[in-house]
């Protein structure tokens, strides 16, 4: 079992920045990938952003160059900093934990950019 707690999300104008955490708990060395999604209504969840224990990182390409993943191994907490924020990046977001044997997901967050 894992539990992930995602927080962060809120009201920001476009240009701005927000971070969302998503602090995890439990069967933690079971876990060999992190990821950030996000949807709106009426479309499929979207991936914005994976990080593997090794460290490496992959983008959407619409959020490259502008969103950042990363990972406190101490602290079990993965982020996600998202600068230059658009209109088009209003969405719920998600923490999704990836295991061998499936994954688990956190409960959204939402993120509103105005223009």
């Amino acid at each position: 079992q894992v539990q992930l707690a995602t927080s962060g999300g809120g009201l920001v104008q476009a240009g701005g920045s927000l971070r969302l955490s998503c602090a995890s708990s439990g069967s933690m060395s079971s876990i060999y990938a992190m990821a950030w999604y996000r949807q709106v209504p009426g479309k499929q969840r979207e991936l914005v952003a994976t990080i593997t224990n090794g460290g490496s990182t992959n983008y959407a390409d619409s959020v490259k160059g502008r969103f950042t993943i990363s990972r406190d191994n101490v602290k079990n907490t993965v982020y996600l900093q998202m600068n230059s924020l658009k209109p088009e990046d209003t969405a719920v977001y998600y923490c999704n934990a990836r295991l061998s044997w499936g994954e688990y997901w956190g409960q959204g967050t939402q993120v509103t950019v105005s223009s």
